[in-house]
């Protein structure tokens, strides 16, 4: 039997942007990055997005995707914070000392605790300690990374692939603006224990104090995470989210032109985010947000509701109407169980998804009798027909 694809549009009365990247006096919000993406946490809402789903190099952006391995393994029980591995020359020639890279300065064939060299990662971005815990996880770089590749997967990546723990240039590493931000979103709500690491003012190692590397995080602007990067011939990027006047927000963007402009392009737009916008209601907890037809039940329709007040992140002033549209395979074919995914709420302001959550039938539909099965039958057919 054929199925197509059901939109249900509501217009609602409620008002938003009427893009996702405009401004509050109503011009188009320029920002000088070739990709950005930043959506409000609470709501998923999304806030300013161009081309968010090019793929890049992640250059040091790389390193969340490496601690989220180490903070899983932690989790897990696979490895502890008192774990330690052993510095090797290809380490410390690669990421060490004599690399001239971003480093923690371990020094070689030593060893060095997991929690020492988490926070050479997520304070200093340090590359000798990103392969010091690859080596000592999985045995090598390549192996870490077949890891890395398969784990981003595992949690909603579906195009990121990494070469290497580092984000040192390989073109086989790409990433997204939209899975960086789904990458550090996660750390941030999976792993409490661990995340806090990401705001810490400084490191010191061998007696060496580092200062962290992501300049917002002491800008007093309410950043507490996550990191920089630069890629040669795509720019300087730069991944962060901030906590402020009870919002947060996440934000990844690229291909800007130096780190002065990296700084204050983030500081711009993460003000504008938490100025310009607020957080409204559109449905309430349980509200019938629409129907679906069902196919060979007691009954024709069946309603459907979210599992969560429906909230949207949206300006303060410049209003503009939103619409939503519920989608959903038409018809569900009874019986239907009450619970049952249905469906799909997307919310849009113009031509701009704001956000996506699934829906769910608010009753149970039995099957109907042969006589209403039968009559839903030639309906169905002539619907095809026609």
């Amino acid at each position: 039997m054929r199925t197509v694809l059901q939109f249900l549009v509501i217009c609602l009365l409620w008002f938003g942007p009427a893009l996702a990247a405009t401004a509050p006096n109503g011009a188009a919000f320029e920002t000088k990055a070739k990709q950005i993406y930043m959506i409000e946490a609470s709501t998923g809402t999304v806030i300013i997005a161009k081309d968010e789903d090019v793929p890049v190099s992640p250059a040091s952006l790389a390193k969340l995707m490496t601690m989220e391995i180490v903070f899983d393994a932690l989790r897990k029980g696979e490895i502890q914070p008192t774990t330690e591995y052993a510095v090797s020359e290809h380490a410390w020639r690669t990421g060490g000392a004599p690399s001239r890279t971003s480093t923690m300065f371990a020094a070689l064939k030593s060893r060095v605790s997991v929690l020492d060299l988490i926070q050479g990662v997520t304070v200093q971005l340090a590359n000798d300690a990103c392969i010091i815990l690859a080596e000592g996880m999985t045995g090598s770089e390549d192996a870490f990374a077949e890891r890395m590749t398969k784990r981003a997967r595992e949690i909603g990546l579906p195009s990121a692939t990494f070469a290497n723990p580092t984000g040192l240039p390989d073109p086989r590493s790409k990433i997204s603006m939209r899975e960086l931000v789904t990458l550090t979103r996660h750390i941030q709500s999976t792993y409490p224990e661990f995340f806090p690491y990401y705001a810490q003012a400084e490191f010191e190692w061998n007696k060496i104090r580092q200062r962290n590397r992501n300049p917002l995080v002491g800008a007093n602007i309410g950043v507490d995470g996550f990191a920089t990067g630069f890629a040669e011939g795509e720019g300087y990027s730069i991944v962060a989210t901030v906590n402020r006047d009870g919002k947060r927000l996440f934000l990844a963007m690229g291909g800007l032109a130096n780190e002065k402009e990296r700084l204050e392009e983030a500081r711009r737009i993460l003000d504008w985010g938490i100025s310009n916008f607020q957080t409204k209601r559109i449905f309430a907890d349980g509200e019938v947000i629409g129907a679906a037809s069902v196919y060979g039940g007691e009954q024709s329709k069946v309603d459907l509701v979210a599992r969560a007040p429906v909230d949207v992140f949206v300006p303060i002033n410049n209003p503009e109407r939103l619409a939503a549209r519920i989608v959903y395979r038409w018809p569900l074919k009874a019986p239907v169980e009450n619970g049952f995914q249905a469906g799909t709420l997307r919310v849009f302001s113009g031509e701009r998804l704001l956000r996506e959550l699934p829906l769910y039938t608010a009753a149970a539909v039995g099957q109907g009798t042969l006589v209403s099965r039968a009559t839903d039958a030639v309906l169905e057919l002539m619907f095809f027909w026609l």
